[in-house]
């Protein structure tokens, strides 16, 4: 069964995923849809595929069996609307919005159609976190702590609130669900930010470049997450787990485990990327979702942690969720 593929959006993110597709066999790069019919045709004609300028024209004329979508936070609406409308599955790179009014609308459609969907939740697919899920079973955890730390991307939406949701809700929201994964679900968020030096230094910010959010987890443990996007070199996306038994500490690159007096490091050794794809085709083919880490209605509940983090911020105040 040969699988058609279309894709929305053409940015380095649809990029990756169209070079672990058409690498795959039986699948076909059908057509891509992007901001500018030329950004389209440019991004397309990489992979012998038809580019267009328009979501609706794309699909109608295309009619694929999956939409891979990689586009800005403040992009997310019509996008979703058209392919509900169409019953067409579809792979969706997180964040889901800005804030919580498409995601609700949309995970309400996907409950009621039983749409298959994924969402780019990558680090859940890593060695590493599957190591920790065993390890965290054995034992107790008390908190954990997150970080994404290092420089402000360089686009322009990326900078504005209104086109990223900030950092909390842009990045970050990966650490967030790795901690909704492995530890346990979000009760209770704090969260402070501010804009210390690149609204300065850069034109065009207005997103804050540090905060910090204190969360409680419904099984009574806590959680602190940080991220900057101020410094001059990239630095951790990482959470660590503090258990009765020692550390752990997950990033992309592995697994370190600091008992007492001994330190292990397991190395990730496959594409995290290949393997939520995987899970996605092979869903597509069999109906079997068993591989599938982070649909729609998972994901919903981590963009709702990050836009609770956001509102704390701007109000002062803890939100319960």
């Amino acid at each position: 069964m040969t699988i058609s593929i279309a894709f929305i959006g053409t940015g380095w993110f649809a990029a990756v995923h169209a070079d672990i597709l058409t690498k795959m066999d039986g699948v076909k790069f059908a057509a891509a849809c992007g901001t500018s019919l030329d950004k389209a045709e440019r991004f397309a004609s990489k992979y012998s595929a038809a580019g267009y300028d328009h979501v609706e024209r794309m699909l109608d004329s295309v009619k694929p069996d999956a939409v891979f979508i990689s586009v800005p936070p403040f992009a997310h609406g019509p996008i979703e609307a058209a392919l509900l409308e169409r019953r067409i599955p579809f792979f969706i790179e997180k964040p889901l919005g800005l804030n919580l009014d498409v995601p609700r609308q949309t995970v309400i459609q996907v409950q009621q159609s039983g749409l298959l969907t994924s969402v780019g939740y990558h680090m859940r697919y890593l060695e590493s976190t599957a190591r920790a899920l065993d390890i965290i079973r054995g034992t107790r955890v008390g908190m954990s702590l997150g970080y994404w730390t290092g420089t402000m991307p360089g686009v322009a939406w990326w900078r504005r609130e209104e086109g990223s949701g900030g950092q909390f809700i842009e990045q970050t929201t990966h650490i967030v669900d790795l901690l909704r994964y492995t530890v346990g679900e979000v009760s209770e968020v704090y969260a402070a930010y501010a804009s210390t030096i690149m609204h300065e230094r850069e034109q065009g910010v207005t997103v804050p470049d540090v905060g910090t959010v204190t969360l409680k987890l419904a099984n009574g443990t806590i959680a602190n997450i940080s991220n900057a996007c101020m410094l001059p070199v990239e630095h951790r996306a990482e959470l660590h787990i503090l258990t009765e038994e020692g550390v752990l500490e997950l990033s992309r690159k592995g697994l370190q485990e600091q008992r007492r007096g001994t330190t292990i490091f397991t190395e990730n050794q496959h594409n995290p990327y290949e393997a939520e794809v995987e899970a996605f085709l092979h869903a597509l083919r069999t109906g079997d979702r068993s591989g599938i880490r982070s649909t729609y209605e998972d994901a919903f509940r981590t963009q709702q942690v990050t836009v609770a983090a956001l509102e704390s911020a701007r109000n002062g105040t803890p939100i319960r969720l």
